[in-house]
Order: C-alpha cells, then sequence, then structure tokens
C-alpha cells in the first residue's frame, strides 16, 4: 500500500501501545493477501489462474470483492477494481517520456470492466470471462486495512482513537478531549503545507484523492495519476475530493470514483447511500481560492479558513 500507517490514542493510554502495535501488524497481512506487487499475494495468484478456472478466495477478500462490484454499479463505473491494465500502461509509457496512443489505451479497455469477473457467492469463487483481466484494489485496500485493524482495536476494548494509512485515508472512532469527535484537517490541493479546514469527525471514516503531488508533464500538458476508467485517459478539471463515510474502504473507494465522476456522480451516490458525503474541490476560476462544493456534509461539522476559500457552495 506504500504509506506508513499510524494509531493516535488519547493521552493517557500508554499502558495499551504494546496492544495497538500487534493491531498495526494486521497491515502486512492484508498487504501479502491483496497487492499485486508481490507474486506470492492471493490477489496475483488469483489474477494469473481465474482465467483457466474458478479461485476460491478467502472470506474477507472474497467479501470486498463483492463490496467493489456494489460499489462499481452505484458508481456508473467511476470506481473500477480492473483497471490494473491502464495504470501499468501508463506507468510504463510515463517512464518512457511519453503518453499512450489511443490504440494502446483501446487494447486495455478490452480487459477492463468488473463485467469480465465473475463471482460465485455459493462458493466464494472467482473467474475472469478472458486472459488478462485482473483485479488491481490500489483504490479499495487502504480502506480495508483500517476497517479490519479497527475491528480488531474495538474488539478488544478501544474506544477513542483515530487510525490513518498515509494520512489520506484515516477512520476515527469515539471522542478526543470532549471535542465531540476528532478534529482532521482538509488540506490545500494547491498549498499542500496549508489547510482549508477543519472537519469533526465520530465514528467516521475519511478519504481524499487527490492528482497535485502524483503527475507528469509531456509537451507543456500536465497528466494526473487518477484515471477515468471509462475512457483510459487522466481526469482533468478537479483538484481533490474529500469523501466521509461509514467505512474506510467505502469512503477509499469513493474519493476516487468521485474525482472521476464530478459533482453529478458525487451527488447522486450521496443522496443514495446513508451516511456519505463529500467536498469537492475544483480548479480556482481566479487568484489562489478555492471554492468548495460541499455535498451531504451538516452545517458546522467543517470549520473552513476563509483566508484561503471563497464560501462553500451549500448542497
Amino acid at each position: 500500500m506504500a504509506c506508513a500507517f499510524s494509531i493516535i490514542l488519547n493521552p493517557g493510554e500508554h499502558q495499551r501501545l504494546w496492544v495497538a502495535s500487534d493491531v498495526l501488524e494486521m497491515v502486512h497481512q492484508l498487504e501479502q493477501q491483496m497487492t499485486v506487487y508481490r507474486e506470492d499475494s492471493e490477489l496475483s495468484q488469483i489474477n494469473r489462474q481465474a482465467s483457466d478456472c474458478p479461485m476460491s478466495v478467502e472470506a474477507g477478500l472474497f467479501g470486498l470483492f463483492l463490496k467493489c462490484r456494489e460499489l462499481v454499479e452505484v458508481t456508473d463505473g467511476t470506481f473500477d477494481p480492473t483497471s490494473g491494465p491502464l495504470i501499468a500502461l501508463w506507468r510504463r509509457c510515463r517512464e518512457a517520456g511519453r503518453v499512450p496512443t489511443q490504440e494502446e489505451v483501446d487494447e486495455c479497455r478490452l480487459v477492463t470492466g468488473l463485467s469480465h469477473v465473475l463471482l460465485d457467492e455459493e462458493e466464494s469463487t472467482v473467474a475472469y470471462d478472458r486472459a488478462g483481466v485482473e483485479l488491481n484494489l490500489g483504490g479499495i485496500g487502504k480502506g480495508y486495512a483500517l476497517d479490519r485493524c479497527v475491528e480488531s482495536l474495538m474488539s478488544q476494548g478501544f474506544d477513542g482513537f483515530v487510525m490513518h494509512g498515509g494520512q489520506s485515508s484515516l477512520l476515527a472512532r469515539g471522542d478526543h478531549n470532549l471535542q465531540g469527535g476528532w478534529p482532521v484537517g482538509i488540506g490545500n490541493p494547491l498549498f499542500t503545507d496549508k489547510r482549508l479546514g477543519t472537519i469533526l469527525l465520530r465514528d467516521q471514516a475519511m478519504s481524499t484523492s487527490g492528482s497535485n503531488i502524483q503527475y507528469f508533464r509531456h509537451e507543456g500538458r500536465r497528466y494526473g495519476h487518477i484515471l477515468d476508467p471509462r475512457t483510459g485517459w487522466p481526469v482533468e478539471g478537479t483538484l481533490s475530493v474529500t469523501v466521509v463515510a461509514p467505512s474506510a474502504a467505502v469512503a477509499d473507494a469513493l474519493s476516487t470514483a468521485f474525482f472521476v465522476g464530478g459533482v453529478e456522480i458525487a451527488r447522486r451516490c450521496c443522496d443514495n447511500l446513508s451516511n456519505v458525503g463529500a467536498v469537492l474541490i475544483p480548479g480556482p476560476a481566479r487568484g489562489r481560492r478555492v471554492c468548495p462544493v460541499v455535498i451531504g456534509i451538516p452545517d458546522g461539522q467543517i470549520l473552513w479558513d476563509h483566508d484561503q476559500i471563497e464560501l462553500p457552495a451549500p448542497s
């Protein structure tokens, strides 16, 4: 997952640090299961063999596959865990100092789309309908790891903490210093050392997606790392998206989906999914200030820095 995971506890809980440390070890186990960058991982073995025969899947991972299918449907395909071939194509082209041709993109798209993934819920097996299809959980794996670790913490009596993966995905439980939740900063995608505001999270997950750090330039044009799986090309026009949701896996996937799909997809999902909200930061129209679009997050849950933003658009 290429990032550090941390657990933040309330003051006075130092005697429980070893228990929290043991829980963090779960991340390594989940990484070994889900990564596509180790040939011996469960997911890598599935990707190699599932086009030849159905593959049995561990219960937790199979449940994640089912959640992926649900999220693909609700986001109209703006979240797609089969985009690995497109991601690999763009990585190769970036290393070669070029952008892919449309023919190369079209060839990859022949093996993308969850319609090629066959899930048998009775047998807990997965099969692919053609060679070259693969699942890549990079858009949801960190959130899933957070959910699993937090379940373990809660089962062992922890009731007030924040756990994060790479600071872009986190899950808050309980209260911090009688504030009614945990205050978490929303970064400014234009000036990464500044905060646009602070959101108070209690028993909620939050995830942020953006292309302000991972991108490359070719012939004067900027290409971000987040691809639209419906076209195979990088998304333009959005700086960042922050999603609040009951689970970290859902927040993780939806932050990418809303970055790709924009306000229309975000509004529809927030209306149809329970306790999901979003903050979308479009590119600034002028000057150095941004105008957040807030969907499904109650007034008062976010404290904005009005020196950096125009008034957020209510929704």
